[in-house]
């Protein structure tokens, strides 16, 4: 057994959603995959749940080689870089096959901002689109004045300046809690992270606006890539390739019954009421404008790229 066992590699993926989120299932797939094409070789160990390190954190720790891998909902960094956020750009891709669409033409220029931070990417997957969650009924965008909002990106933040209504930075894994407390009372979220934090237990209303589906990636220290042989490596990159496709298919099978749950679970599932829909479609279009002044031409290049398409 001696000989095997000191061949191995070990990496830690630290990862932000509980174990049974799909992004979570797709993960420990995608070790076991890992595991299975190297023989053994290269084992991952995907730390669900916040466990090893929390969502803001997990980027700099791989950075830093505190953990070899890692996932996050890429526009939590859209501080860092614009190009970060394009995907939380309200109202730009608002299906799956727009939003595969907009990862196509961005992926070269976050590929590149991430190799500049000694980061390879490895596979991106979407959330389910995002709606508006509620106690009370939301008719217009001034309906959501003085609001306690739920902010988890630069976006959500932005859009709470916009209507008015006030901005709490709450990630994920502290939803349910804040949700108990008070702290928040509205939030523009994916049915997922919705179910997961049972949202039903204090909102009462859902409205399907399909804003935007953000992604999250999965990311690997590139020094630690680059101390891999040529055939791990290889094994990486196709079961990376294999998760992208795999946690595609599983998020759009999963968004209608996320929904699903939370009719069962009493919620009003509506669609926005078309006065709803305009003043976001307006809160759309400052956002788009506001990060096109942000990412400058490059920015400006993917958009026209995937307009293209």
């Amino acid at each position: 057994m001696q000989g095997p066992a000191a061949a191995q590699t070990k990496w830690s993926l630290p990862a932000a959603y509980p174990t049974d989120n799909p992004h979570s299932v797709n993960l420990f797939a995608f070790a076991k995959d890992v595991g299975e094409a190297t023989g053994g070789k290269l084992q991952i160990t995907v730390h669900a749940n916040a466990s090893l390190f929390k969502a803001p954190e997990i980027k700099r720790a791989v950075q830093t080689g505190q953990a070899q891998a890692g996932e996050v909902i890429v526009s939590l960094h859209e501080n860092d870089d614009p190009m970060f956020g394009i995907d939380v750009v309200p109202f730009l891709a608002t299906s799956y096959p727009q939003s595969l669409k907009l990862w196509k033409a961005s992926r070269p220029a976050v590929e590149k901002r991430l190799a500049a931070q000694g980061l390879k990417l490895l596979f991106a997957v979407p959330w389910g689109p995002q709606g508006i969650y509620a106690k009370k009924e939301i008719n217009t965008v001034e309906d959501m004045k003085g609001l306690k909002w739920r902010a988890y990106n630069v976006g959500t933040a932005r859009i709470a300046d916009l209507v008015g209504a006030q901005a709490v930075t709450i990630q994920a894994a502290e939803l349910p809690q804040a949700l108990a407390t008070g702290v928040v009372n509205a939030f523009m979220t994916s049915g997922s992270t919705g179910y997961d934090s049972k949202a039903w237990e204090t909102m009462t209303y859902y409205y399907n606006t399909q804003a935007w589906i953000p992604k999250n990636i999965t990311f690997v220290n590139q020094a630690a890539f680059e101390a891999l042989d040529k055939p791990t490596q290889e094994a990486v990159l196709k079961a990376a390739a294999v998760a992208e496709e795999r946690g595609w298919k599983l998020a759009e099978e999963k968004a209608t019954w996320y929904l699903e749950q939370l009719t069962a679970n009493k919620m009003k599932v509506l669609p926005p009421s078309d006065a709803l829909k305009a003043g976001l479609n307006k809160v759309g279009d400052q956002l788009t404008a506001d990060w096109l002044k942000k990412a400058g031409p490059e920015g400006q290049a993917v958009i026209d790229a995937y307009r293209k398409m």
